[in-house]
């Protein structure tokens, strides 16, 4: 089965995608895909093949995804929870994903075309060191591709994410890139697996559970959550449709939120720069009082540093990252640094 099932939209199904396409529409959606057990026993069939119809299932939602201009998608496609379910079960995911990475290497071609570029985001070392390098040689070989993207979350859960990225932060510090000062909400969002992509607009959430079970916690704060009663293998683009659609209902009172809350956080670093010029000055200065100017001049060459340090913090933190799927016979040792 391929990534990318080609198919094309009906003449309904067409229509109806120009029509939603004439209101705003989300340039990420994010899908919890949930119900492959729940279609498996419905079905009558074993448990791994319900997890194959959740695989080709996506494949054809990427499809439509395409279809309505949406150039994002994320998916939670494993949860480090999820090693606790038997190990029957767990090796059959561990195949089912040697299958699907070893079948996008073979197609590369179809994948350049539409652009597609893959990323998986979550502590690989948890995995076996074979798919370890399966998942990297994917990577790396659709990575120059910039017309749509595919986040696969595996091996993750979003409170494992945000503990990861306070780690990095504080590695930062200790290393001497950063001050602790310079730690902020903004900066721990850049030390996410997902500080590639822009959050998601939309959050779909299948088989009628009402929840996030830990995917994308951090953000999400200001996306549109939709939860549908279909099980992931019987999703159609209808439910798709439908959820675009709530979106649009939504959309002011998001947009209004978010920018909202862009504004406190700009507000915020603000103050906190002025407050670290302030001690610095109470430090180093002669005890004479500064005029504004001389104030505010100060105040932009600090404002200037900290963006250089964080810049190549960041910069040090990417390539860090980059290292595992660039070399990925590495011992695991090297691979946990990461």
């Amino acid at each position: 089965m391929s990534w990318i099932r080609e198919r094309q939209l009906s003449f309904l199904e067409r229509l109806t995608a120009n029509i939603l396409k004439a209101g705003p529409m989300p340039k990420h959606v994010a899908f919890i895909m949930d119900g492959n057990r729940r279609f498996a026993q419905k079905a009558h069939v074993e448990r791994q093949e319900g997890h194959s119809q959740g695989f080709e299932k996506l494949a054809e939602t990427l499809r439509w995804c395409l279809n309505l201009g949406i150039h994002e998608v994320t998916v939670y496609a494993f949860s480090i929870e999820n090693v606790k379910r038997s190990k029957e079960e767990v090796d059959g995911l561990m195949e089912l994903a040697r299958q699907k990475f070893s079948r996008l290497l073979t197609e590369q071609e179809n994948l350049e075309k539409h652009g597609v570029c893959i990323r998986v985001l979550g502590d690989l070392t948890l995995l076996p060191a074979d798919l370890q390098q399966l998942i990297a040689k994917s990577v790396v070989a659709t990575k120059a591709h910039n017309k749509c993207f595919l986040n696969v979350c595996f091996a993750y859960t979003s409170r494992y994410e945000i503990a990861n990225a306070v780690k990095e932060m504080a590695w930062g510090v200790e290393q001497g890139l950063i001050k602790s000062s310079d730690v902020s909400e903004v900066l721990l969002s850049e030390c996410l697996y997902s500080s590639n992509s822009p959050n998601p607009d939309l959050l779909i959430r299948t088989s009628g559970e009402v929840r996030l079970s830990d995917f994308l916690l951090w953000q999400t704060s200001y996306s549109c959550l939709v939860f549908q009663s279909v099980l992931w293998p019987e999703y159609s683009f209808w439910n798709l449709c439908e959820a675009v659609l709530q979106y649009q209902l939504s959309y002011r009172s998001l947009q209004k939120a978010g920018d909202l809350h862009r504004e406190g956080q700009a507000l915020q670093q603000m103050e906190a720069d002025r407050s670290c010029v302030a001690e610095l000055l109470q430090h180093c200065g002669n005890g004479e009082p500064m005029d504004a100017q001389s104030r505010q001049k100060d105040l932009l060459n600090y404002i200037a540093s900290r963006e250089e340090r964080v810049h190549c913090f960041l910069n040090t933190l990417q390539h860090k990252r980059d290292t595992f799927f660039s070399r990925p016979g590495r011992s695991e040792k090297c691979l946990k640094e990461l």
